[in-house]
């Protein structure tokens, strides 16, 4: 199959289990074209644009787990990265700091991925350790009538049960371009663009003080943590820009800039 007919058939999903306004801030910091959509209660989507990825190479799981890093790092909330292409399919779940993990299926359906990664999946993102469970375990066998895009659309109808609904035409085997004009066509879609950091800095803190941000914004643990922020978020972000790994870079960027907001509103606070 040529490169072009591999691009046609690529297509990436980010799930991010809150909702738009609390994605927004996080997904700006990425610096790509995406769109942002609801999708359902209490998850949001986030649609890249195909070019992104281009220059990511052609590993959509890499750049579908640089992306969903980057968005989760600094935040409460999980992301589930799918993505397919002609090879095959698979998903990313990131949280937070720990390790961001993947699964994988060949084109045909077989498997390829590891255990931890279910159950990391369903234990981040809240899934019941039984019946859910019992629906991971059934997408990690064999099953000679499931392709990869099956596999994914089983994947999405597990995480519909925790209210999960993503609009019609985003779905498995759907090209970047299908993606982005069924996510336009939502009449809450919009188009997330980096405000510059000043703007980024005034809405992180106006998020801070209405207390999204939670207990950690303020006193000596604060400080702790945004200090480690930026020390991790410098050192990530240095790699990334020397090895070309642009999520990586972003989610140095990301760090960086929550770890600056935490010690600048610990600093505001206590002269308020």
């Amino acid at each position: 199959m040529s490169a072009t007919d591999h691009s046609r058939a690529a297509g990436v999903l980010l799930l991010c289990r809150a909702e738009p306004g609390r994605v927004r801030p996080s997904a700006q910091l990425l610096n790509e074209p995406l769109l942002l959509v609801p999708a359902g209660e209490g998850w949001s989507a986030l649609i890249p644009g195909k070019d992104s990825w281009r220059t990511e190479g052609t590993d959509l799981a890499t750049a579908a787990a640089g992306w969903a890093h980057a968005l989760a790092v600094a935040e409460q909330w999980p992301v589930v990265g799918l993505w397919w292409d002609a090879r095959g399919a698979g998903f990313v779940v990131a949280s937070g700091f720990r390790r961001t993990v993947g699964y994988a299926w060949l084109a045909d359906g077989t498997p390829l991925g590891e255990e931890p990664a279910m159950t990391a999946l369903r234990a981040r993102t809240g899934l019941d350790p039984v019946l859910d469970g019992a629906a991971l375990d059934g997408l990690a066998r064999p099953d000679a009538d499931a392709d990869a895009a099956s596999r994914v659309l089983g994947l999405i109808a597990v995480l519909s049960r925790t209210g999960l609904d993503l609009a019609p035409g985003l779905a498995p085997g759907v090209p970047a371009d299908g993606l982005r004009a069924a996510a336009g066509a939502h009449p809450l879609a919009e188009a997330v663009d980096w405000p510059g950091w000043r703007e980024a800095v005034r809405t992180g803190l106006l998020d801070a003080e209405s207390g999204r941000l939670g207990a950690w914004t303020r006193g000596p643990r604060a400080r702790a943590l945004g200090a480690a922020e930026i020390a991790a978020g410098a050192s990530l972000a240095l790699w990334g820009r020397r090895s070309g790994r642009r999520g990586m870079t972003a989610a140095g960027v990301t760090l960086l800039a929550d770890g600056a907001l935490t010690l600048a509103y610990d600093w505001w606070r206590a002269r308020a």
